[in-house]
């Protein structure tokens, strides 16, 4: 029997045929093994744990979890669900939360440009679902600026599209045609030929969906809210960076039609694009818990314990000769947030930034940080707080050894 026939059938089984297994809802959960939880998985597989003091990269596993975010996944994770419906129904509280139409959690933000894209491509039809990458005929165009390019167009391409590139609102009126599905605008791009409201008015006025990748664009908790307002009819923010849900979910909101369409090409259904990129119940649960977590933050005084933090390394170096630490805010939309820029002559203190940059890497623990115009560049709010002290003692231990 089918899959689909055992879904199809569950509404079918008698009430009497459950009966003899009533009493095992009951029964507390058997232990299978004799797994130890406090055993250091790291230690076990030879893993090394890292200390990041930089900013969220997926490589290095993104960010932290939450507690609450963890405490979400811990409740979730011992009773079944119906992921069409916990999808829909997460969907619609988190749609609330950001005030908008519709919104669905994503395993990340680059399988919510893939599936938003589908959605485009396919509305509702089952055919072209089915179909993709491979739709018969012309291949469909996305719109981009050309200086808007970037690696993850390829979760774009993957739905078979062509991406046009374009230069310039004339650029964009000119480029749009019968075969083009989306405009997609790429938010931490550099420069931007068009701003942000020619991009959707001239969207709108040709009636094709508008999409916004603002995967890292938070804080500040506004930008959540912003680009709905400005009007696009897609949005994507990464879960598993600020956040802090879990790091291979996402979040993709706006238009009803348009989220509808998208989870009909994404898990649980069996055959679309998005099967792949399936979200397993524990991630939309701790998605939604770290959403809930975060609108309700406190931003003002976490951000004032960053500079703290940034406040407490610089006077745990300040002993240092010629020694230089900066306090920087990049312009934003990504990764805004305050960091650190530790400069000194090297005539005095003999080692350079990238030699400093090593040395923590190595030691242990092994912190990442990275370097910058010939400056140490810290990150400081994926820290611990008990993680700042150390930072800054290794810090200071490698320049101070390097002045002897």
């Amino acid at each position: 029997m089918k899959r689909r026939d055992v879904i199809r059938n569950i509404s079918m089984l008698p009430i009497a045929g459950a009966m003899p297994f009533a009493s095992l809802s009951a029964a507390p959960t058997q232990a299978y093994s004799n797994f130890d939880p406090n055993t250091d998985l790291f230690s076990e597989l030879g893993v090394t744990p890292i200390i990041n003091a930089l900013v969220t990269m997926t490589f290095l596993s993104g960010s932290l979890m939450l507690p609450e975010v963890l405490q979400a996944i811990q409740s979730t994770a011992h009773d079944f669900a119906n992921m069409y419906e916990l999808q829909d129904k997460a969907g619609a509280k988190i749609a609330e939360m950001l005030k908008v139409e519709a919104a669905m959690v994503t395993s990340g933000a680059a399988c919510a440009l893939t599936i938003g894209t589908a959605a485009c491509i396919t509305g509702n039809d089952p055919q072209k679902i089915r179909a993709l990458p491979n739709l018969p005929g012309p291949p469909k165009e996305v719109i981009m600026q050309k200086s808007h390019r970037y690696l993850f167009d390829q979760a774009v391409r993957n739905t078979g599209v062509k991406i046009v590139d374009v230069t310039g609102a004339q650029e964009m009126e000119k480029a749009i045609n019968g075969n083009t599905v989306m405009a997609l605008f790429f938010n931490a791009a550099d420069e931007s030929s068009i701003t942000h409201e020619e991009f959707v008015a001239i969207a709108k006025r040709h009636r094709i969906p508008s999409f916004i990748d603002a995967a890292a664009d938070v804080p500040p908790v506004e930008n959540l809210f912003k680009y709905q307002q400005i009007g696009f009819d897609l949005i994507t923010f990464s879960g598993g960076k600020m956040i802090r849900g879990p790091q291979s979910a996402g979040l993709l909101f706006g238009r009803k039609d348009l989220i509808e369409a998208a989870k009909l090409n994404h898990s649980p259904h069996e055959c679309p694009i998005g099967r792949p990129m399936k979200v397993n119940k524990e991630e939309i649960f701790g998605m939604y818990a770290a959403l809930k977590v975060y609108l309700q933050k406190d931003h003002q005084k976490e951000w004032q314990e960053w500079l703290d933090r940034i406040q407490f390394i610089s006077t745990h170096l300040s002993s240092i000769p010629s020694l230089v630490a900066e306090t920087t805010i990049p312009d934003g939309p990504a990764n805004a947030f305050p960091g650190m820029l530790i400069s000194w002559d090297q005539g005095q203190v003999r080692i350079s930034p990238a030699e400093v940059v090593k040395q923590l890497l190595e030691g242990r623990p092994s912190i990442f940080a990275g370097s910058r115009k010939d400056k140490l560049s810290i990150g400081v709010v994926l820290l611990k707080p008990e993680q700042v002290a150390i930072v800054a003692k290794r810090i200071k231990e490698i320049l101070m050894k390097a002045m002897q």
